[in-house]
């Protein structure tokens, strides 16, 4: 190789460290407990970004998303990858990464203005909504946010969601780095403001209740961990849940666990029509409302069920999965999903609030959780619990179970709202409003039976969230904007000199 050729070493380093800060961003999630490494990851990430062209920071910025998503999204290979080989788990990490790829190229046009650190982490929080909205309604997963529910940033949800917090994650990281060789100027300090108002809101964080409190049960009835070949145990899925229904209603007559006031089953629980004579038996048996998740008339529903009624209202999945539950791009999509060939399932209109058991409780099935708007919708229109229904079993025995939890956990803090989780194969919860937690293990058959308080104070973010979140990536085009503006009127000026 002709010595022009050569890599310099300091690239090599930089992009090493980016690869480094990727990793530990994905280390900083559920089901690990070290939240605090996503601050020392944006510190090295900032490092690496100092002086460099757009073109490099980009080239940072895909290394850096690569290396955070890879293992992120290991368990698309375990659902995939017998059938369909790495490609879906590679190629999704890699369009995932190009989002922080695009923003981060962005940065030295930015880097240049006051509180430089500020509009950078503004960009990063841009990229998450880019990622939720694009393409084919986005995939918002691996949002910086989800990664802090056991640390104190996660309290800044109640005042500005999801959004906020990663924010704050970015901006403290960015800031240390920027500014702790300057600390010795007092107004160089406010890099740690973000995590001061964390530790702050601390007495703010409500769980008391309110409205009462309901006894809620979790019905787990557990799945075969076949992956793909669960497909084919629709009927397996339905015998264990009918089953496990029966198991608690034989507690309840023994007096083994308190009679509940409202059970939860798991989404794709089963598949059922209006008229269903085995589940009414099942139900009025138990003799207590249930909340019923189900593949209905061609819609991913929750059905409030009542003893000796039967079917009441519903509630139909507004955000489907693309490649799952509904199919773009048909002749691509056979290279990387098994539902190619499936009709699409028509998605709901409606926020998700349903009353059952004179409670009015709010709905997000599965893959909704990590969408804002729709715990937000069912929160600021009167809910006082919120249930996440999902079936998680497609997965194996991976992180992915834990990552949507943490999201669950994440919304509990937001809206000041208990959240019940009803996983088909775990892991269930109960998660109180503060983000703590109760739940069960994976791959078993299992019950909750727990009390949550229901509460009906409107949180700062969900009056005000969606604003917040406006405002947030408003503020990172104008910087773009302003950032464009200083630099051409700093190349006109040379000229003119």
């Amino acid at each position: 190789m002709r010595r022009h050729d050569r890599v310099p070493a300091t690239t090599l380093v930089r992009y090493g460290a980016a690869a480094l800060a990727g990793g530990a961003l994905a280390l900083s999630f559920p089901p690990r407990t070290i939240w605090w490494l996503a601050v020392p990851a944006f510190a090295v990430l900032w490092l690496t970004l100092r002086d460099v062209t757009g073109r490099r920071a980009a080239g940072l910025g895909f290394v850096f998303g690569l290396a955070f998503f890879l293992p992120h999204l290991w368990w698309i290979q375990h659902f995939l990858g017998r059938e369909f080989g790495p490609w879906p788990w590679l190629v999704l990490s890699a369009l995932m990464a190009l989002f922080i790829c695009a923003v981060l190229a962005l940065v030295p046009l930015v880097s240049k203005l006051p509180a430089a650190p500020v509009w950078a982490a503004l960009l990063f929080v841009l990229q998450e909504t880019a990622r939720g909205l694009v393409p084919f309604n986005g995939f918002p997963w691996g949002r910086v946010a989800f990664g802090q529910v056991d640390g104190p940033f996660a309290r800044l949800a109640m005042v500005g969601g999801a959004p906020l917090v990663t924010f704050a994650v970015v901006l403290t990281g960015f800031g240390l780095a920027a500014w702790l060789p300057k600390l010795r100027e007092w107004r160089r300090g406010w890099a740690l403001l973000p995590f001061a108002a964390a530790l702050a809101l601390g007495p703010l964080v409500a769980v008391d209740a309110q409205n009462g409190q309901r006894t809620v049960a979790v019905v787990q009835g557990n799945a075969p961990d076949v992956g793909l070949g669960l497909l084919e145990e629709s009927a397996t899925l339905r015998a264990n849940h009918l089953r496990k229904t029966a198991e608690l209603a034989a507690l309840i007559r023994g007096g083994a666990v308190p009679k509940p006031d409202l059970v939860v089953w798991p989404e794709s629980a089963t598949r059922t029509r209006d008229r269903d004579p085995v589940l009414d038996r099942a139900i009025t048996d138990l003799g207590v409302p249930t909340l019923v998740s189900a593949l209905r008339d061609g819609q991913n529903s929750v059905i409030a069920w009542q003893p000796g009624t039967g079917a009441g209202e519903s509630y139909a999945k507004q955000e489907l999965v693309p490649f799952a539950e509904h199919i773009p791009l048909r002749p691509l999509a056979r290279l990387v999903t098994p539902f190619a060939d499936q009709p699409d399932l028509e998605a709901g209109t409606k926020p998700g609030l349903l009353t059952i058991a004179d409670t009015k409780v709010g709905l997000g099935i599965c893959y909704e959780v990590a969408y804002d708007y729709v715990l937000r919708e069912s929160a600021a229109e009167g809910a006082q619990l919120l249930v996440v229904p999902t079936n998680n079993a497609w997965y194996g025995r991976g992180e992915m179970t834990y990552q949507q939890l943490g999201m669950a956990r994440l919304r509990a803090i937001e809206h000041g709202r208990a959240v019940v989780v009803a996983a088909i194969s775990g892991v269930s919860a109960v998660v109180r409003p503060d983000g703590s937690v109760v739940q069960t293990g994976m791959f078993t058959d299992d019950l909750i039976v727990d009390t949550v308080p229901l509460r009906s104070d409107i949180t700062f973010a969900t009056k005000f969230g969606g604003a917040i979140h406006v405002l947030l990536t408003g503020a990172a085009f104008a910087a773009c904007l302003i950032g464009l503006w200083t630099r051409r009127r700093a190349s006109v000026g040379a000229e003119q000199g």
